[in-house]
Order: structure tokens, then C-alpha cells, then sequence
């Protein structure tokens, strides 16, 4: 009678389990969960469209700022699944704290350059942009600044605009240089771009372009995208004012290219979706998706053959830095401390 109830008592407990883990599994293959940096408006027409296609849902947050902070945190009590940032520092600062587990898929590989993508799969690049140099058209003559280097050199004093030399783009940028001439040189650059500017550090990138249109400076460092949003911003007309004064420069195409820097996306530790989050990874870099990601904020797709937003297609083709952004991540807390003892933002 005994082993009986022990019998019953033993099969009533493998049903509740399996029970339990069938739903859980039903559960996992429904949805998947996203801390993003990128806005939901962005976002919101690639999510549906991947809902749509593979019928999982998308519980996506949207972290301006502090994400690593909430992952940490969180710990592997997180419900993020994967997340998508808006830098390659960004991205870098997840992988350090331990926060990102590798992943692996032929697709991803088949459609991700190499060196737009971590050699481990901790993360993946899904749109690029360029760091650039804007410069007045009347003020600027051809070939006066075509590197980046030309822009710590002599005739170019008093006449650089730039953000703070600490805000990642400009820590990734000195850290693609750092890996491309060493640290000497790349802290010879800093020095000398710092006593050529024209105003002390401040602002944003569009802020460098009135700098520029204003007649603070002749020349400033940003961001590609930035053009596409002042060319078409109907909210503050002035804006197309000021793209309209400056050339865009693509530094660097007789030799390196032009350091570009991605958005992209990694698979958390904590994942409880992992396989729907490298399902959603892999819907972001297919040719539709690609065309809607870039577009959104006038960027670049990472996948070849994808069309271009026809405002980005008319800045005209440029040479990339072929650097693995990997190796420039890698330099950026060197990036970092050279900037502290040039004491750029003084």
C-alpha cells in the first residue's frame, strides 16, 4: 500500500514538473525582452514588423541613460533579454562588467562584417556612422583639412569646434587612433587639437555645426547623422541653416578611412529568451530591417548591398576604417586618461 501512494505520489510530481516546464517553454517562445537606448519611435515599426513575422512578442524598455547601472543591479535576476545601444562604448562597458554572453549564428556572420561584430559574439553592430569633420564652405578652402591629423596642425588654430573630449564619441574616436599610430601619437593629436580650438569644449554636435555657421570656428568634429537631422528638421528651421554652411569631410581616404562607430546589440547573461533574442538580432540585420534602422536615423546599414536613405546617399561614398572596433574599444579607457592629461575640456 506503501509504495503504492509512493508510486502515485512519485507520478503526480513528474506531471506537475513537466507541466511546469512545458509552460515555461510555451512561454519562452512567445516573447522576448529588450532594454533599449534607441528611441521607441525608431524602434516601434522594426518590433511589429519582427512580432508579425515570427509571431514573438517584443516587452521592450526604453533606458536613456543607465544601463549599465540597472544590469548591474539587476544580476541574473534581470528579465532583459538582450539589449541595443546607440555606441560602441556603450556596448564595450557591458561586455567588461560581465553582463553579455557570446552568441553565435551563420547569419550574423554572413551579414556583419568582421570587424563591426565581437570576435566572440558578445555583440553584434547592426548600423554605422561616421565620425566627420564639418567645415564652413566659404572659410574652409579645398584640401586645407582632409585628416584627422589635419586637424592639430598649425594653420587650424583657432578654428576647431568639438563636444567634450570625454563624451564617447570623441573617446572612441582618439581610441581609433590610439590603435591605428600608438599612444604617443594619438596624445601629440589631442594636444595639438586642443590648442587649436576656438572656444573651450561644450554643447553637442549640432552645437559645433552653429559654432560653425556663427563664425566661432571653421571647422567641427561629428557625427554623419547629425546632417541628415538638421537638413530635415521642419521643428527648428534654423537648423537647415546651419547644415547648409558647411561641407561634409570624410577624413582620412588616402589612407586608414574614416573611424566609424555602430549601434548594436548583445544577448544578456540573465537571457531567459536567448534563442528569441538572437532571432531578433538576426530580423535587425535582414535587408528590410537593415533599410528601416538606418533610415530611421540616417545612418548606415552594416549589411552590403542595402539601400541608402537617398539624403545619405547625396553626402557621397566614403572609405571606412576597416580597424576591428573590438581593438579601438579596447583603447578607450587609455582614450580616456589621454584626454585627462592634455586636460582637453580645460
Amino acid at each position: 500500500m506503501k509504495n503504492s501512494y509512493v508510486s502515485r505520489l512519485a507520478i503526480f510530481c513528474a506531471i506537475l514538473i513537466a507541466t511546469a516546464m512545458s509552460s515555461g517553454t510555451a512561454s519562452a517562445a512567445g516573447e522576448v525582452n529588450l532594454y533599449s537606448e534607441r528611441q521607441p519611435f525608431l524602434m516601434a515599426p522594426l518590433l511589429d514588423a519582427f512580432s508579425k513575422e515570427t509571431g514573438i512578442k517584443v516587452n521592450m524598455v526604453y533606458i536613456k541613460k543607465g544601463m549599465l547601472e540597472r544590469l548591474k543591479a539587476e544580476g541574473m535576476n534581470s528579465p532583459a533579454d538582450m539589449v541595443l545601444t546607440a555606441d560602441i562604448g556603450n556596448l564595450n562597458n557591458l561586455v567588461t562588467a560581465g553582463l553579455m554572453q557570446p552568441t553565435r549564428s551563420d547569419k550574423l556572420s554572413a551579414n556583419i562584417p568582421a570587424n563591426l561584430r565581437h570576435p566572440d559574439g558578445l555583440w553584434y553592430g547592426l548600423t554605422t556612422r561616421a565620425r566627420i569633420i564639418y567645415a564652413h564652405k566659404d572659410r574652409v578652402k579645398p584640401g586645407e583639412v582632409t585628416r584627422y591629423e589635419d586637424l592639430a596642425a598649425p594653420h587650424m588654430k583657432g578654428r576647431v569646434c568639438t563636444r567634450s573630449g570625454k563624451h564617447v564619441y570623441n573617446v572612441s574616436l582618439l581610441a581609433s587612433i590610439i590603435d591605428a599610430k600608438g599612444e604617443a601619437k594619438a596624445t601629440e593629436w589631442a594636444k595639438g587639437v586642443k590648442a587649436n580650438l576656438a572656444r573651450k569644449p561644450q554643447g553637442n554636435d549640432r552645437a559645433q555645426v552653429k559654432a560653425v555657421f556663427q563664425g566661432e570656428c571653421d571647422v567641427a568634429i561629428g557625427n554623419t547623422y547629425y546632417m541628415g537631422k538638421m537638413q530635415t528638421n521642419e521643428k527648428k528651421p534654423e537648423q537647415k541653416q546651419w547644415a547648409a554652411a558647411v561641407n561634409l569631410i570624410f577624413p582620412n581616404q588616402s589612407d586608414r578611412g574614416a573611424h566609424v562607430n555602430v549601434s548594436g546589440a548583445a544577448v544578456t547573461k540573465s537571457a531567459k529568451n536567448k534563442d528569441n533574442a538572437i532571432r531578433l538580432v538576426e530580423f535587425l540585420t535582414s535587408d528590410a530591417a537593415q533599410k528601416i534602422y538606418a533610415e530611421g536615423n540616417f545612418e548606415y546599414p552594416v549589411k552590403k548591398g542595402v539601400a541608402l536613405h537617398p539624403l545619405v546617399a547625396s553626402w557621397g561614398t566614403f572609405k571606412s576604417d576597416k580597424a576591428m572596433l573590438s581593438n579601438v574599444a579596447a583603447q578607450r579607457k587609455l582614450a580616456t586618461r589621454i584626454m585627462d592629461r592634455v586636460r582637453f575640456d580645460n
